[in-house]
């Protein structure tokens, strides 16, 4: 054979080779593969279902990672390797659950029966709980102490939504059985909701944010601002840089239209902010609007603001073309327009720094914005 067949054969094997291994990451068929960066938290699972399936020990345990980062990965190499051992293949059980499929306690019971092979056991037996029909299940699996009761591994995929569900029965019995003295159980839970604690800041800014605004391009917005104050020297983003942001989008084009509002027009954005608060931003009409405008009116001694309502529901309206309030639902053309539900689409922080930068702003109106009750 030449040498140059025998380099053209070394070269199709070596390509052979790579695509081999190509198709195994890219599938997920190896069986080791797939796993770099998290050896240590396999490494910890594996030792937990050990002591769940070699000494009866019960444990629980949350996989908690974004789509796709490898959880149902790491979770099926793990019960591989432990079912490879020849004590534990013949004597461990598995039930697998989804919260997206088993969304009450009853149908995740029937499935439970189902993978554990127990429906011979259960027959026509009526229970008086979820409690005592599952208790009922593992105790037939006992063959006698502890130390001989066959394990059960619950995998519990969706873990957040078994959360969700009322009472949360499942998990408070699973929970319940596991610090119990009956069937050692493992349960496994995983789920892409991370569990983070929410700085009140954080909340505060997002929840502002939408009432305002409840298009995810804003929110992208928001948060690009914020990311942009991240650098070498400062690689994290904190709750300052999301209210900084939020600043930033708060001077917006629709902030800077109140600076060239007649007064009246100005007066009817504060009847609407005085209308949120009282309500709690629920949508209000002109007629309401208008009704929170003459109790400012009254109050006055003098009528400098007195303007007739068709003058007033003209100013409504225009208000309704800059686009600083808009319905909340397509408006018919037989209703009245009086009673049309809108929103006011700013938020009390960009009303007051608009009011100050608007110099023509008389003071009572002024001091109207910033009383904090409605005016009786």
């Amino acid at each position: 054979m030449s040498s140059r067949k025998i380099k053209n054969n070394i070269h199709a094997a070596c390509l052979s080779q790579v695509q081999r291994i190509l198709r195994e990451r890219f599938c997920h068929h190896s069986p080791r593969g797939n796993l770099f960066g998290v050896q240590l938290q396999y490494k910890h699972l594996i030792e937990l279902l050990k002591r769940t399936a070699i000494y009866g020990e019960s444990n629980s345990v949350l996989i908690v990672g974004p789509r796709g980062s490898g959880k149902t990965t790491l979770l099926n190499h793990a019960l591989k390797e432990l079912m490879e051992i020849g004590e534990v293949s013949e004597n461990v059980l598995q039930v697998h659950l989804n919260g997206l499929l088993q969304t009450n306690e009853k149908i995740a019971l029937k499935e439970i029966t189902r993978q554990l092979n127990l429906k011979n056991v259960v027959g026509d037996k009526v229970f008086g709980s979820f409690a005592e029909n599952l208790s009922f299940l593992l105790e037939a699996l006992q063959k006698g102490d502890r130390t001989s009761s066959c394990p059960v591994i619950f995998i519990l995929d969706e873990f957040d939504l078994f959360a969700h569900q009322k009472n949360q029965t499942l998990l408070y019995n699973l929970f319940d059985i596991s610090q119990s003295a009956q069937t050692p159980v493992a349960v496994i839970g995983l789920t892409c909701r991370l569990c983070l604690s929410e700085d009140s800041t954080v909340l505060e800014v997002l929840q502002k944010h939408f009432s305002v605004n409840k298009n995810l391009q804003s929110l992208h917005m928001l948060l690009m601002l914020a990311l942009n104050r991240v650098t070498v020297s400062h690689p994290f983003m904190t709750s300052a840089d999301l209210m900084e942001a939020q600043h930033l989008c708060s001077l917006d084009s629709k902030a800077n239209i109140v600076h060239g509002l007649s007064v009246l027009e100005i007066c009817l954005i504060i009847a609407m902010k005085h209308l949120n608060d009282i309500y709690e931003e629920e949508p209000f009409n002109f007629q309401m609007v208008y009704n929170e405008f003459q109790k400012f009116i009254q109050r006055k001694a003098h009528s400098v603001y007195n303007f007739e309502k068709p003058v007033v529901m003209k100013a409504f309206e225009h208000l309704q073309q800059l686009e600083l309030i808009k319905p909340v639902e397509r408006t018919s053309v037989n209703s009245q327009r009086e009673y049309q539900l809108v929103k006011l689409l700013l938020d009390n922080t960009q009303i007051m720094n608009a009011l100050q930068k608007y110099s023509n702003c008389p003071t009572d109106v002024r001091q109207w914005a910033t009383s904090s009750l409605s005016w009786l």
